[in-house]
């Protein structure tokens, strides 16, 4: 049975990113597969602590991560079980947030090896996609430099795992009720019609790409 595992990186657990990441894993489980969500904000965990203890040779950690917490079992199931994987994130600030970053760090690193050009030790294929939800325009993404950070995060997975897509979600809603924050960036009525009309064809983009993952290779 394929395994597909989804990594929420957004600390609300039932709004855009998720609700996207939900509908991944239910076009895969329309496939058969067995699916996982993970929510980061509820792992306790840190980034990369520099320690090199996946890249020393003949070391009893080389090519894993050697930190042991909460995550430690998230990217032992990854590394042993997942044939595919989604990660999802909002953007803050331009990029992903802290936490997804933070895993990045742990998940990608362990696996990099210093080789030219650089290389990676993971030993075989996995599938792996990254789900973008943001308040911003597909235009803005690109006037605001957001396609860098995006490209640099599909080559590195691309590179590492072999495969690797990107999928947004653009100018979701970000609250309920617009009227109870200081708000004036745009109006609230036309996001919330955006909402009702565009979210969904969001949502059915996830769906199709988590059935194709589900799907037995």
């Amino acid at each position: 049975m394929v395994k597909v595992i989804a990594i929420n990186g957004s600390p609300r657990k039932k709004w855009n990113t998720a609700m996207m990441l939900e509908k991944a894993l239910e076009g895969a489980a329309s496939q058969g597969a067995d699916t996982e969500l993970i929510h980061l904000y509820d792992i306790d965990f840190k980034g990369c602590t520099s320690c090199f203890a996946c890249k020393l040779k003949g070391g009893k950690s080389y090519g894993r991560c050697a930190v042991r917490d909460e995550l430690t079992p998230v990217l032992e199931r990854i590394h042993d079980h997942a044939d595919a994987f989604v990660l999802g994130s909002p953007i803050y600030f331009g990029t992903v947030t802290g936490e997804m970053r933070s895993f990045m760090e742990r998940l990608l690193f362990q696996y990099l090896a210093y080789t030219n050009p650089p290389s990676t030790v993971f030993e075989r294929k996995m599938r792996s996609a990254f789900i973008y939800t943001m308040n911003v325009s597909e235009q803005q993404m690109k006037e605001f430099g957001y396609s860098l950070h995006v490209a640099a995060n599909a080559h590195i997975l691309g590179r590492t795992f072999g495969h690797s897509e990107s999928l947004y979600a653009f100018e979701t809603l970000q609250f309920d009720d617009y009227s109870k924050v200081v708000f004036s960036y745009f109006d609230p009525e036309e996001r919330k019609e955006r909402r009702r009309k565009v979210f969904p064809k969001d949502l059915e983009r996830a769906y199709e790409l988590g059935k194709r993952f589900g799907q037995t290779a």
